[in-house]
C-alpha cells in the first residue's frame, strides 16, 4: 500500500496560518516581546538588586530562560488552539475534514505553523534579552532541541485545547489559569533549590519545572533536576499529546457534531 503525502494541502494550511501572524503582528510578536522586556525591567531591576546571583549566574541572566519558556508555552498553546478552533467556529472544519487531506497532514500543518511562530518569538526574545543582560549559551545545540521540542509539544497540547473548547473563553482558560501559574511556580524567577525541602518536593510534581531546568542548563550548565529527566518528561508529554490527538480523530470527538 503506497503512502501519499498531500504536500500542497499542508503547504496551503501552513502558509495561511503563518500569514495570520503577519496580519496580527502586534498581538503575535510585538506584545509578547514588550511584556517580556517589562519583566526584565521589573524583576531584573527590583529583585536583581537584592539577589546578585544564583548558582554563579547574575539574576538578570538567570531569569532569561524562564522568561523565554513562559512566552514559548503560552504562545504555543494560544497559536495552536486558535488555529484549529477558528475553522470549528466558522464551520470550515467540515470542508477540511472532507477534503483529501489526512488527519496527520492536518495536525502537522497546524502544529507546525504554531510551533514555528513560537520558536520565532523565542529567538526574538532571546535577542532582545541581550540588550538588558550579558548572556552566554553553553550548549547551543541542546538549547535549540529544548526550544523546538517544547514548542512542538505545547502546540500539540494547544491543538487539543482548540478542539475541546466550544467558546473563546475556554481557549484562554487553560493558558491563563493553569500554564501561566505553573510556569511562575516552576522556577522561572528562582532556583527550586532555594525552597524549603517540603515545598521543593511539592514543586517537583510541576511538569514545567523540568522544561525550565533543562532549558536553563543549555544556557549556563546549571540544572535543578537531571537533564536526561527533563528531556524524558518533554518527550513523554509529547507522546501523550499525540495519543490524545489520535484518539480525537479516531472518535471524532467535538469534530463531527
Amino acid at each position: 500500500m503506497s503512502f501519499h503525502v498531500n504536500v500542497h494541502a499542508m503547504r496551503a494550511i501552513y502558509k495561511f496560518e503563518m500569514a495570520r501572524t503577519w496580519r496580527t503582528l502586534m498581538q503575535s510578536i510585538i506584545a509578547p516581546v514588550i511584556s517580556t522586556s517589562l519583566y526584565f525591567v521589573v524583576f531584573g531591576g527590583a529583585i536583581g538588586s537584592r539577589i546578585p546571583e544564583i548558582d554563579g549566574v547574575s539574576y538578570g541572566a538567570f531569569i532569561v530562560p524562564g522568561l523565554i519558556m513562559l512566552s514559548l508555552l503560552t504562545q504555543s498553546i494560544s497559536n495552536a488552539s486558535f488555529g484549529i478552533y477558528f475553522p470549528k467556529f466558522t464551520g470550515t472544519i467540515y470542508e477540511l475534514l472532507s477534503a483529501p487531506v489526512s488527519y496527520l497532514e492536518i495536525v502537522v500543518s497546524y502544529v507546525g505553523a504554531a510551533a514555528t511562530k513560537s520558536i520565532l518569538l523565542g529567538l526574538i526574545i532571546l535577542a532582545t534579552s541581550t540588550l538588558f543582560v550579558p548572556i552566554y549559551i553553553a550548549h547551543p545545540f541542546w538549547m535549540l532541541v529544548f526550544l523546538v521540542l517544547t514548542a512542538v509539544t505545547f502546540s500539540l497540547f494547544g491543538f487539543i485545547i482548540g478542539i475541546w473548547a466550544d467558546n473563546f473563553e475556554k481557549l484562554q482558560l487553560v493558558p491563563m489559569l493553569i500554564i501561566t501559574p505553573l510556569t511562575f511556580l516552576g522556577g522561572s524567577f528562582y532556583s527550586i533549590n532555594m525552597l524549603p525541602p517540603m515545598w521543593k518536593a511539592v514543586t517537583l510534581f510541576n511538569p514545567v519545572v523540568y522544561l525550565i531546568s533543562g532549558f536553563r542548563w543549555s544556557f549556563y550548565g546549571k540544572a535543578d533536576v537531571s537533564v536526561a529527566l527533563s528531556l524524558a518528561m518533554t518527550v513523554a508529554f509529547m507522546a501523550v499529546s499525540l495519543a490524545v490527538i489520535a484518539w480525537i480523530f479516531r472518535t471524532g470527538y467535538r469534530l463531527k457534531r
